[in-house]
């Protein structure tokens, strides 16, 4: 009965909202509109004329009614429109306020009444908003800047981001999507990819107020989208329209409305301090936005000045950090109709950001600040551009153009740094006596350069969409020491007549050396990372949506000298989905998918591996010290005697080595099959549900390990590699020395599932070999989702997910040591980081629940609130041994008796198995917001106070997971002591006047 009368409702309105048309894909930067023509009986309305306008910019678009009375536009902007059919015999229907939002399809069927012999009525309906997309098997989140206005949200894509079920808080300030680790994520900005390739852990950023829609793709995305593991965020910003705009916008952030943080006491009594943190942000933004040309171009402009101080103290309160971000942003969008069918498009914004960093010496007594000791400078960001063409070329063939960029800088130094070098006392008791300790300095550029063709051809029971996606990423390098001289000192002790590394004899009355060591890699290192992708959507009935995709991968890692050393390709990615529309109303389906995606290497491999490595060593005798003050503090300088031997550049000469006994030959990509059942439902016009469940498992990594056997015996032992970038626990094929005259001459391929890690008994006699254990990763997730549209007084959403993420590594970063050199993680330094190691995952949290909300109390007042649920993640006991050899790496074993025994097989290990000590508590997060809103003549003020951990949750994020430190019988005293609790409560302000 419901559908007889939502079907009787359609006929009379001449308006019918449903997904029956055969396909509803969209664009990533834009929507589409599609929908089926009927008369009053239900049969499809033939050669119809389909007109489309934006109410906003007057683009008006017009397409004939298919064979079944199908209409389609594809790569619409996103925004309000009026549709409108026309065909002699029939009357004029027009549907109003149709919504077309962010990679979706709007489904609009409208239903054409005949004329009659009376004048003919143009029948006019409102098309109100769906929440289920029949024909879509992704799943996403779709959030406007409206919508996010009247909750209390904070101000960034990744808190957006954090809204979508299954998307948690992750470690490096990053979001984990699905239990993946947070660098395995893209973000799309106006169809720009925008994420750091260096590390893949950030991206480009642009105000909260410059954006105009989000769209958070958690799973089952199509193939347009690739090169990554996890999840994508994708938004786009405002553009400008017919009516002249402008406005400003004060967000407030005062320390002042910050709840005073608390003083943590771990159990021996030590105090981590809180008390003196605090900061304030101010940021102010003024736009501008209209038509230059009205109908044809636009524009829409933003400039906001930023001030960001914020105050920190070390923990044992003995120093202070004053940090100060002063950088503005700029930002453009440029939107030109050059006619109906030909659309151009250009974005460009600055999110370039110096910070600087001074330190003092403190009193935690006293609360004083002493005397300043350093000041650190950090430079990121930089400019983004995009250029987009799009064509309507015919009524069923259009196309997308996109060539872009951005640019971050990548530099940390200090003001010690460039006047101190590093001297190391290595002697027995010594230390750091200079005026630094800062190890390799770096400093870097990384240059995006991105291509997209995107085609788009609407058959009868097919819509073909093909295209390329192409990135060329280059990264410039410079690492070295800190110093004017650029030179690590350290201090040895040695005896007369003893041999150096580099051959020289130590002087008669010398008993200590001093080695200058310098350290630099260098060069610019590029990565192609090209895709062509295929996908047919097939109608095979009016409800039922098939769509079968294909993604060709191929990443190209350059060395520092321009010639490839990593190169993955042929890599196909099948995406394969189905969606039902049960009852054939647009208002229930059952979904779908099963997906292949690939993870390129990141840039940081090519340059700590592949540059040009230059490592010169110079040695003195030793002559003592001599003391000098810097800063206020007293340090001390070297005493220089005679140099011993030559300089030494053995070990690299500047220039790029030979790296084919280092990376894998026929190294295989890192790669995650994905599996996801879902169902939709809506009660009535506003309320929807959903369920789905999600399978995740990750194949497949890429990290350095190290090889110390070639599996080739001279004089009854292996010969060793070292570290080597390949696949553990697989196959990897290096250049080393096959012949025992120690030179590299061929190719080796070692199973290192088996072999390559060389066994020795106590009396180091080599007694064989050992393997690394393959890599896993498992997600398993059922999401319950409840959702309440806005209908001018109130919406909600809730979303319930268990889930479960098991293996022996988390991703190409570790959150277990805090290491975030992607692809170069700990995991796999030797084969006894990850032997037994499965279990819960660091971003396995198994309970979210999200809630969020919005209630107008009348006209002028409205409230917002949010509530995340987020269970705890587990805690490990990590260790530095193992039962089978004298190694010291970070393990899942604990020495628990002989640990100091001088042989290795009399020491007594037990299993500390992942997870083992428990989990985190669970953290509860509220914000509430409260907004007055009132117009002025002209102007609409909005003043909105928001309080973000309303209740002041203090719970522990991390704790110190290290229960052995060394091979002893000592444990840990500070394992699972909090290295990290809840931001105390703070408020924001902000006040907006638009014109």
């Amino acid at each position: 009965m419901k559908t007889l009368r939502k079907s009787a409702l359609c006929i009379a309105m001449g308006v019918c909202l449903s997904s029956l048309a055969p396909f509803a894909l969209a664009a990533a930067n834009d929507g589409s509109l599609v929908g089926r023509l009927v008369a009053g009986g239900g049969e499809g309305v033939a050669g119809a004329q389909v007109t489309v306008r934006n109410v906003e910019t007057g683009l008006t678009r017009s397409v004939r009614a298919g064979a079944d009375g199908e209409y389609r536009f594809p790569f619409l902007p996103i925004g309000t429109y009026v549709l409108e059919a026309t065909k002699d015999g029939f009357q004029a229907t027009k549907a109003n306020d149709v919504r077309v939002s962010l990679g979706n399809a709007t489904s609009v069927n409208l239903t054409l009444a005949a004329a009659t012999t009376l004048e003919a009525v143009e029948v006019v309906g409102s098309a109100a908003a769906t929440i289920v997309d029949v024909t879509s098997t992704e799943s996403a989140t779709n959030l406007t800047k409206t919508e996010l206005d009247r909750l209390p949200v904070e101000r960034s894509a990744q808190a957006v981001a954090l809204l979508a079920p299954g998307v948690t808080t992750g470690a490096f300030g990053g979001v984990s999507f699905g239990g993946s680790s947070v660098a395995e994520n893209t973000v799309y900005i106006n169809g720009l990819n925008v994420t750091d390739f260096y590390r893949r852990i950030g991206f480009s950023s642009v105000p909260f107020s410059f954006f105009k829609e989000f769209q958070v793709k958690t799973g089952g995305y199509s193939v347009e989208f690739g090169r990554t593991t996890g999840g994508v965020i994708n938004a786009v910003t405002n553009s400008g329209s017919n009516e002249f705009k402008f406005g400003s916008e004060l967000i407030w952030e005062p320390s002042f409305l910050q709840t005073d943080g608390k003083d943590k006491y771990n159990p021996d009594g030590s105090k981590v301090s809180y008390q003196y943190d605090e900061y304030d942000r101010t940021n102010l933004n003024v736009y501008a936005s209209g038509p230059i040309v009205p109908d044809k171009l636009f524009f829409y402009v933003m400039y906001e000045a930023r001030d960001y101080k914020d105050i920190t103290v070390t923990n044992d309160e003995g120093q202070q950090f004053r940090a100060k971000s002063p950088d503005d942003f700029w930002g453009a969008k440029f939107d030109w109709q050059i006619t109906d069918g030909h659309l151009l498009e250009f974005l460009a914004f600055s999110d370039k950001n110096s910070s600087v960093r001074n330190d003092y010496v403190f009193d935690g007594d006293t609360g004083q600040r002493g005397a300043f000791s350093n000041r650190r400078y950090t430079d990121s960001g930089g400019t983004n551009y995009a250029l987009t063409y799009t064509g309507y070329l015919s009524d069923t063939f259009s196309m997308k153009l996109l060539a872009g960029g951005n640019e971050r800088d990548r530099v940390q130094k200090s003001l010690n740094d460039i006047d101190c070098s590093r001297i190391r006392d290595r002697r027995s008791g010594g230390g750091d006596v200079g005026c630094t300790t800062s190890g390799l300095i770096e400093e870097g550029k990384d240059d995006r350069k991105a291509y997209r063709l995107d085609f788009e051809w609407s058959l009868t029971d097919h819509l073909l969409r093909f295209g390329l996606d192409r990135e060329q990423n280059t990264s410039d390098n410079v690492s070295f020491y800190p110093g004017p001289d650029r030179l690590l000192y350290e201090i040895f002790t040695t005896s007369p007549g003893a041999t150096l590394a580099n051959g020289g004899v130590v002087p008669a009355g010398v008993t200590a050396y001093v080695r200058g060591r310098q350290q630099e890699v260098s060069g610019t290192f590029e990565t192609l990372n090209t895709a062509y992708y295929l996908e047919d959507n097939w109608s095979i009935t009016p409800t039922v949506t098939l769509n079968l995709g294909v993604r060709l991968e191929g990443f190209d890692n350059k060395n520092g000298e321009g010639d490839t050393y990593i190169k993955m390709d042929d890599m196909l990615a099948p995406r394969i989905g189905f969606s039902w529309d049960v009852n054939g109303d647009g208002r229930t389906k059952l979904f779908a998918n099963a997906g292949r995606y690939f993870l390129p290497v990141s840039n940081i491999i090519n340059v700590k591996q592949a540059g040009a490595f230059l490592d010169r060593r110079t040695f003195w005798a030793f002559n003592g010290f001599t003391p000098f003050t810097y800063n206020g503090q007293t340090y001390q300088n070297i005493v220089f005697g005679p140099q011993i031997g030559p300089v030494d550049d053995s070990q690299g000469d500047g220039t790029v080595g030979d790296l084919r006994g280092e990376v894998d030959k026929d190294m295989d990509p890192v790669y995650q099959d994905e599996f996801i059942l879902g169902f939709q439902s809506m009660f009535d016009e506003h309320w929807g549900w959903g369920v789905r469940g999600i399978h995740r498992k990750l194949h497949n990594a890429i990290d350095d390990m190290e090889l110390t056997s070639n599996g080739i015996l001279c004089d009854g032992e292996p010969g060793s590699i070292g570290y080597v970038m390949g696949n553990p626990g697989r196959d990897v094929t290096v250049y080393t020395d096959t012949n025992c005259d120690g030179v590299n001459d061929g190719y080796v391929t070692i199973d290192t599932s088996r072999a390559g890690w060389a066994m020795y008994d106590d009396d180091g006699n080599y007694i064989g070999e050992r393997g690394y254990t393959q890599p896993k990763r498992t997600y398993k997730a059922l999401e319950f989702t409840l959702d309440r549209a806005w209908d001018g007084k109130w919406s909600a959403n809730a979303s319930y997910t268990l889930s479960y993420s098991r293996g022996n590594a988390e991703g190409p970063v570790n959150t277990d040591t805090g290491f975030s050199d992607t692809g170069r993680t700990e995991h796999f330094d030797d084969p006894y980081v990850d032997l037994n190691a499965e279990g819960p995952l660091p971003n396995d949290h198994r309970h979210q629940i999200k809630l969020r909300g919005a209630y107008a109390l009348n006209d002028n007042w409205r409230l917002g609130g949010t509530l995340t649920a987020l269970s705890g993640a587990p805690i490990s006991g990590l260790g530095v041994g193992n039962p089978y050899d004298g190694t010291n790496y970070h393990s899942f074993y604990i020495c628990v008796s002989n640990c100091t025994a001088d042989n290795p097989s009399e020491r007594v290990y037990r299993l500390s198995p992942r997870g083992s000590y428990g989990r985190l508590p669970w953290r509860y997060d509220v914000g509430a917001s409260l907004t007055y809103a009132r117009s002025f003549g002209e102007a609409d003020l909005s003043v909105t106070l928001a309080v973000y951990n309303l209740f002041n949750s203090t719970r522990v994020l991390s704790v110190d997971q290290d229960l052995q430190t060394d091979i002893g019988d000592e444990l840990n005293p500070t394992f699972r002591y909090g290295t990290d609790y809840q931001t105390p409560r703070y408020a924001q302000l902000k006040v907006k006047v638009d014109f």
